[in-house]
């Protein structure tokens, strides 16, 4: 196989999902300036009758008043779901921008909140539509405080119920501090858990942002930020050595700044992408090179991102990264150019074991490939390649598709199975199950 064709497959599959129908020869001669191309552009725009967060985050907190309510939003908040999944599909399986839509879902995961708490089920789309889709080749500081001050995330991580313990509120009810935002911003958004911090500092943190929650129903502006001084625990605090004046809701915005200027941060983030768009244990040289982009630039994520693609490991070993069970489900439809019908995402990704905004716990879904490789989940591979291909209201020509999106990188074997199965449906079961559509 022509090398420019590798390198053209390898820029459509690693750095977006997978070529649609007569892309790959788009990308042409210059894959990483395809992709340099792709950066420069801005996520697809979803429907805009997709709810805001305030709109569904204060449905919630009428129906915690009113318990009558409650199975009445229920219902509400999973229609809300299921289209803020189904519109999420569409943009990555049809859109332009397949590059934006990968690195939306990277920092998406990356400031993970799920579903797992049912609660935040009705607007966790809301929060990726508006802390993240703005910001993927911003600033990193600017990401950090949209989604720290966004309702899903004060809600997913409690800090809305979080009390300085020497506020009036705390004293007065006898209530307390929560760590959770503290210690996750620390751990996974920031620093990394190897970053140089401690217990000391998880709970300086999280006195420094008391205060921040949402605004109650009693305002006009419910399901909002908002600071509340009469629970932010007063007085100074000492972060990381670092001492914080009493300030209000400035104490928390200059810390998040701090730390979005700390080595530690630049190498935490600069590994995760190296993970992400290289190889499952990255070259250190180039997580070093990246790191030192994120510092110079003071984390514009537009050429820390550019800076990725210039690293010659990202562009080695083609097919050197596993696809988890949603960037194969992409992958399939997008090569096919046909979308999901509405709904039908939602159950291929639980069955696949990778439900959509509902990781297990606040590190989001693994990016390596000891995380999805057992025979239990292969054969569940398989049998989904099998039952997409059945699902395909209009079919293509798998032979036209394998040509059209993969050259002539298949081995010789898989070709001939494809072209010589006894229907379209056989033959694209078995492009998508083939290994090497399993990996980008």
């Amino acid at each position: 196989m022509p090398a420019s064709t590798m390198a053209a497959l390898t820029a459509a599959c690693r750095f977006g999902f997978a070529p649609k129908p007569r892309e790959l020869a788009t990308i042409g001669g210059d894959p990483r300036g395809w992709v340099r191309e792709q950066i420069a552009r801005r996520p697809e725009a979803l429907p805009n009758d997709l709810p805001p967060s305030q709109r569904s985050v204060a449905m919630m907190l009428e129906a915690r008043k009113d318990k009558e309510e409650k199975p009445a939003l229920k219902e509400e908040l999973k229609k809300i779901y299921l289209s803020e999944l189904d519109a999420r599909m569409r943009a990555a399986v049809l859109g332009d921008a397949p590059v934006q839509e990968r690195l939306v879902q990277f920092w998406s995961n990356h400031f993970t909140v799920s579903a797992m708490r049912p609660f935040v089920r009705g607007f966790v789309g809301a929060f990726e539509r508006e802390a993240i889709r703005p910001h993927v080749t911003g600033r990193f500081v600017d990401m950090l405080l949209a989604v720290t001050k966004h309702p899903t995330m004060l809600l997913y991580l409690d800090n809305a119920q979080s009390f300085g313990p020497d506020s009036r509120v705390g004293q007065r009810q006898n209530k307390g501090l929560n760590e959770n935002l503290g210690r996750e911003l620390l751990e996974l958004h920031t620093l990394g858990v190897d970053g140089g911090y401690g217990q000391a500092d998880v709970e300086a943190l999280a006195r420094i942002l008391t205060g921040w929650t949402i605004t109650p129903l009693r305002f006009p502006d419910a399901g909002i930020f908002r600071f509340f001084p009469q629970i932010h625990e007063p007085g100074d605090k000492t972060l990381l050595g670092r001492v914080y004046r009493e300030g209000g809701v400035e104490e928390g915005e200059q810390a998040l700044r701090n730390l979005a200027a700390h080595p530690s941060t630049a190498r935490h983030i600069a590994t995760k992408l190296a993970r992400h768009f290289i190889a499952d244990t990255p070259p250190v040289d180039a997580v070093q090179r990246i790191a030192k982009v994120f510092q110079e630039t003071g984390g514009d994520l537009r050429r820390v991102t550019l800076a990725v693609v210039q690293e010659e490991a990202a562009w080695r070993e083609p097919l050197g990264k596993l696809r988890t069970p949603n960037e194969l489900v992409i992958s399939a439809y997008r090569i096919v150019g046909q979308a999901p019908k509405p709904g039908e995402a939602f159950m291929t990704l639980k069955n696949l074991d990778q439900p959509a905004f509902l990781a297990p716990s606040p590190a989001g879904w693994p990016d390596v490939a000891s995380a999805w490789v057992s025979p239990e989940t292969t054969l569940r591979r398989i049998d989904w390649a099998q039952t997409f291909a059945q699902r395909l209201p209009d079919p293509p020509d798998p032979a036209g598709v394998m040509a059209d999106t993969f050259g002539e990188m298949l081995p010789e074997e898989v070709q001939q199975a494809v072209r010589r199965a006894p229907d379209k449906r056989m033959g694209l079961a078995l492009l998508v199950a083939s290994p090497q559509f399993q990996r980008r």
